[in-house]
């Protein structure tokens, strides 16, 4: 299949190297903190507020960043949780997951500033509770949802995984 110009600009701009990125786990009144992503070619992808870090500055420093940019709103990172080794050719990331809890902003769908304003890919922001997010196929919702009964399961989470193939403890 050829590729579309947000495949093309997600693997130029993220695609054929390892990333270090750097997700928040945001659960309110049994809701948690959802954005869908547009993969290219059709595909989407439903996950948690994140991305990459930039240089100098900690994990927590780069959290609030990402949740800013992407949901305008602030958030206190809480505890860590557990890192998942994510590789869906091109995209290959270890991704650190982390408890947050909204202390202010104005929630409101944001941008990756990575990417030029024609190629955005976050679509849309919402709030979910566990029977919304079982109800998405699996090929559009990130691999740490596969299987889970509540949401409370991501917070218990500890160790390494990579849920693609199999999880270690």
């Amino acid at each position: 299949m050829p590729k579309d110009k947000i495949s093309k600009e997600i693997e130029s701009k993220f695609g054929n190297q390892l990333r270090s990125r750097v997700n928040g786990i945001l659960i309110e009144e049994e809701k948690i903190l959802m954005i869908k992503h547009l993969m290219g070619n059709g595909r989407v992808l439903w996950s948690v507020p994140g991305g990459g870090m930039h240089f100098g500055f900690s994990a927590s420093e780069n959290l609030k960043r990402e949740f800013s940019e992407e949901t305008g709103l602030d958030v206190e990172v809480k505890a860590y949780l557990f890192v998942n080794e994510y590789l869906a050719t091109p995209l290959h990331a270890m991704e650190h997951f982390f408890l947050v809890e909204k202390i202010g902003g104005k929630f409101t769908l944001g941008t990756d500033p990575e990417l030029y304003p024609d190629s955005q890919i976050i679509e849309e922001i919402r709030w979910m509770d566990i029977n919304e997010i079982r109800s998405l196929p699996n090929e559009a919702l990130h691999q740490i949802f596969w299987g889970i009964k509540s949401l409370e399961d991501l917070v218990l989470l500890r160790g390494y995984f990579n849920f693609g193939n199999n999880s270690l403890k």
